[in-house]
């Protein structure tokens, strides 16, 4: 059987299109990129996005544009990112623990799913939290802690001011066998207050916005809630290393993404880009000033790490008791 032929012209189409994608891939990026925050101008995640988005601007020499969408407790952001034209020139930076894998726990009229219409680009970086104590009690390590709970019996009570800090709190509760209820604060300020007042037994705060309190010594840190001690407390042990066996670890951690089906070379080089922002004295500068540390990936491996956290977060917000809005 003769084999049908192929005229020049459709030839030369077919040629076209598949150049096209390397082509556009390599010219990568050749005009604005938009990056999306899930936070409000001026807070401290805000500050974080717009510190990344100006490296990737000096970097590529291309006007890099930060738009915050905070409606829906920024599910917005999320969503726009999903549905945004997946060629590149818009990303999420987000620290994803929370807006993606604990999210589709939190909310429930979702229009995303954070491990299809998303294309993960690398982690950038990490922050534990840390469980605290008035440095003037008795209590001096976690095990300490945990005795003192046992005998508060239903008088046990914390505090934590955010969904992370409030499900690192459960999984320690659970697994000590405490019955703290939490107390209503949600400010750090009011929640050192209560602290200091004998209201909370402990708070749990994210490293960021305890660190600068223990170094002064008006708190004192029992452990940090990741899987490695935080370089800005390196004296303090994590949870397991204090002898809460089976923790694992509750942080918050930060990532790259852009829509699904975003060309792979297109990736490969946004992953290159940001890895070497991470690599620069100014990032690790930066990241030490804010309390937090450098968390260099890949495409690859952030996506294992999204798959595994939006179970496991399944199972924390079960364990705190959060409610779906």
């Amino acid at each position: 059987m003769t084999k049908p032929r192929i005229g020049l012209a459709a030839s030369i189409l077919l040629a076209a299109v598949a150049l096209a994608a390397p082509a556009a891939a390599q010219e990568y990026p050749a005009r604005d990129i938009r990056v999306i925050c899930n936070f409000t101008p001026g807070s401290a995640f805000d500050v974080f996005v717009r510190f990344y988005a100006e490296r990737l601007s000096a970097i590529t020499r291309q006007n890099v544009k930060v738009e915050n969408r905070t409606k829906n407790f920024g599910t917005e952001a999320t969503q726009t990112t999903a549905k945004a034209k997946a060629d590149g020139y818009t990303m999420l930076i987000t620290p994803a623990s929370s807006t993606l894998a604990a999210a589709v726990h939190m909310h429930r009229k979702l229009k995303w799913n954070p491990l299809t219409d998303f294309a993960p680009v690398t982690t950038i970086a990490k922050a534990s939290h840390a469980v605290l104590v008035n440095p003037k009690s008795p209590i001096k390590t976690l095990a300490d802690l945990t005795a003192y709970e046992k005998t508060r019996k239903d008088d046990a009570a914390f505090g934590a001011n955010v969904d992370t800090s409030l499900a690192a709190a459960a999984l320690y509760n659970k697994l000590a066998g405490a019955q703290a209820l939490r107390i209503p604060s949600t400010s750090v300020p009011t929640l050192i207050n209560d602290l200091y007042a004998g209201d909370a037994d402990y708070i749990v705060l994210d490293v960021p916005s305890a660190a600068e309190a223990v170094k002064a010594g008006k708190l004192r840190a029992l452990a940090v809630t990741g899987k490695a001690r935080a370089s800005a407390l390196p004296d303090v042990p994590t949870m397991e290393e204090a002898g809460l066996k089976g923790y694992g670890s509750v942080e918050r951690w930060w990532a790259v993404f852009v829509p699904s089906k975003t060309p792979p070379a297109v990736v490969e080089k946004l992953e290159a880009t940001f890895n070497r922002i991470l690599e620069s004295e100014e990032s690790k500068k930066f990241l030490a000033n804010v309390g937090a540390d450098a968390m260099p990936g890949d495409a690859k491996s952030t996506q294992t790490l999204l798959a595994s956290e939006v179970k496991r977060w399944g199972d924390l917000v079960k364990i705190a008791g959060m409610q779906a809005k």
